[in-house]
């Protein structure tokens, strides 16, 4: 069974892509960047503000698909400069609860569609 994911609280795809797609009990989400859903403008205010929207994108895409953070068994996080790391994985962290983690890997990279700091992308199993 293969599905695709797509809520209009999330940034709309800007390129061939899906949000989402979910495989039998699997979702996987498309890489979010600080696009903001109602805008299309990415969020000013520096690498937390970006990375909160990138959070909050993330979690519009969990509540269509009717899961939670606690449902994320992988993410993978790209940041423009690995000094961002501290910021922004406090944000990160702050959205799971109980200290429950999901596997990770942060990887610096030299660029970001629309030029963004950091762009996140997550694997849930229900």
């Amino acid at each position: 069974m293969r599905e695709t994911i797509f809520t209009k609280n999330a940034p709309a795809p800007i390129g061939p892509y899906s949000q989402g797609v979910r495989a039998g009990n699997t979702w996987y989400f498309s890489g979010q960047i600080a696009l903001i859903a109602e805008t299309g403008q990415m969020a000013e205010g520096g690498v937390e503000a970006q990375a909160k929207q990138v959070m909050e994108n993330i979690k519009a895409l969990l509540t269509a698909s009717g899961l939670e953070f606690g449902d994320i068994v992988k993410t993978t996080i790209f940041l423009k400069s690995m000094d961002d790391f501290p910021k922004v994985n406090a944000i990160y962290g702050s959205y799971f609860s109980h200290n429950i983690f999901p596997a990770r890997e942060t990887v610096e990279v030299s660029r970001l569609p629309k030029d963004a700091l950091v762009e996140i992308s997550v694997t849930c199993v229900k």
